[in-house]
């Protein structure tokens, strides 16, 4: 049976060509039984004719549910038009239909194939019943070249649904992941905002106050109400304590981890940039601590660059280096890939939760108060440094 592909754009193509071939078979079967009665010949036409609707009606369902092979089902089909045409001639015409199911269900040369032996037996019955003549034979042999224009046609029309629904399919998943991939991305920038804002407002005014009442204890330890004064800053430091943990639970969490982001930078090179063949450094001292914001940014910005250096600039080795100096903390990443031109690239990102496009890292350097210098041209490689004063 044609049978197209559940969600194809062209589904109403195929849905009229298997009505229109279920049509036909269903009316030349009518004429031939209609045609024994005119001529008084109906007893022995009838029982092959019904069996031939039969098997013919529940094929789809036996092959399909039953594991019934296509081509036993076929064989019955064509035994039982045969038996047909021994007792009707005018059975001959139901070759037409069954070229048609035969293109459709068995594919490569074997269905053509079996369409010159469908056109050789209409062409022997009308020979054996009516005499031989070119009209026997050409018409048979019109039909079914014609057959198999349609057919190739078909086959070229389903390869091309079957190309599109597959091309839908992919954009589809590709959609998802955006939107998975953008959602992603707006949480964890939010998440950073909430952890700077916590930083610079609560947390500095927990530490002002606990140095404050700090100061007062030591002003005049011995007079009344120190006592008070000594819970108080014990209250504050241990609330400062329990604002610094929401605000490293806040941060992404690539900075979770020991040695903060270098040991991001870290993680982030084993699971991602290493194994897609990019030989990564990280260099970073020891003793660096940078704020939050800062951190995260930088991450970000490392990102960016590293998938831009795997996915589009070819390198094979990189560097990522860390500083804080008197210029304030630094941030230079490196590769010696195929390069750019800043005036004409813009790096992809809308795809990928892991990759910043250069107006994303303008912007993020922008917020911090920084600046950005970008060193590349087409086949040398790319140079991105970032300066950020401190606070």
């Amino acid at each position: 049976m044609l049978r197209p592909h559940a969600h194809s754009p062209l589904t109403p193509v195929f849905t009229g060509l298997r009505w229109g071939l279920h049509g036909l078979f269903a009316g030349i079967l009518v004429l031939v039984l209609a045609r024994s009665v005119v001529v008084g010949d109906a007893t022995s036409v009838v029982a092959p004719a019904v069996a031939l609707a039969v098997v013919y009606t529940l094929g789809g369902l036996v092959v399909r549910r039953c594991g019934l092979a296509t081509g036993v089902w076929l064989a019955v089909l064509v035994v039982l038009w045969l038996w047909l045409c021994a007792f009707q001639p005018e059975g001959v015409y139901l070759v037409f239909p069954l070229f048609f199911l035969v293109l459709h269900l068995v594919r490569g040369v074997e269905g053509p194939v079996l369409v010159v032996g469908l056109t050789a037996a209409a062409v022997a019955v009308i020979g054996l019943h009516s005499g031989w003549s070119v009209g026997g034979v050409v018409g048979p042999v019109i039909g079914a070249c014609v057959a198999l224009l349609i057919g190739i046609g078909y086959r070229a029309l389903a390869a091309e649904a079957t190309d599109r629904e597959r091309l839908l399919d992919e954009l589809v998943t590709t959609r998802d992941r955006l939107v998975a991939s953008e959602r992603e991305s707006a949480t964890l920038d939010e998440r950073a905002r909430l952890a700077r804002d916590i930083h610079d407002t609560v947390a500095q005014s927990l530490s002002s106050i606990q140095m404050l009442l700090h100061a007062a204890e030591r002003a005049d330890p011995d007079r009344p109400g120190v006592e008070h004064i000594r819970l108080a800053r014990e209250t504050a430091a241990s609330s400062l304590v329990d604002t610094r943990g929401i605000i490293r639970a806040l941060a992404p969490p690539e900075l979770s981890g020991e040695h903060g982001l270098a040991g991001a930078l870290e993680r982030v090179a084993d699971t991602a940039w290493r194994p897609a063949g990019l030989d990564v450094r990280i260099v970073a001292p020891d003793d660096l601590d940078l704020p939050m914001p800062i951190a995260t940014a930088f991450l970000r910005i490392a990102q960016g660059a590293m998938a831009n250096a795997v996915q589009h600039a070819g390198a094979r080795h990189a560097s990522v280096e860390l500083s804080d100096d008197d210029g304030g903390f630094g941030l230079l990443v490196t590769d010696d890939g195929q390069g750019f031109d800043p005036a004409a690239v813009t790096w992809a990102a809308a795809g990928s939760s892991e990759s910043f496009g250069l107006q994303a890292i303008r912007e993020r350097v922008r917020a911090l108060g920084g600046t950005l210098d970008l060193d590349t041209a087409p086949g040398r490689g790319t140079r991105l440094r970032v300066e950020v004063p401190h606070a």
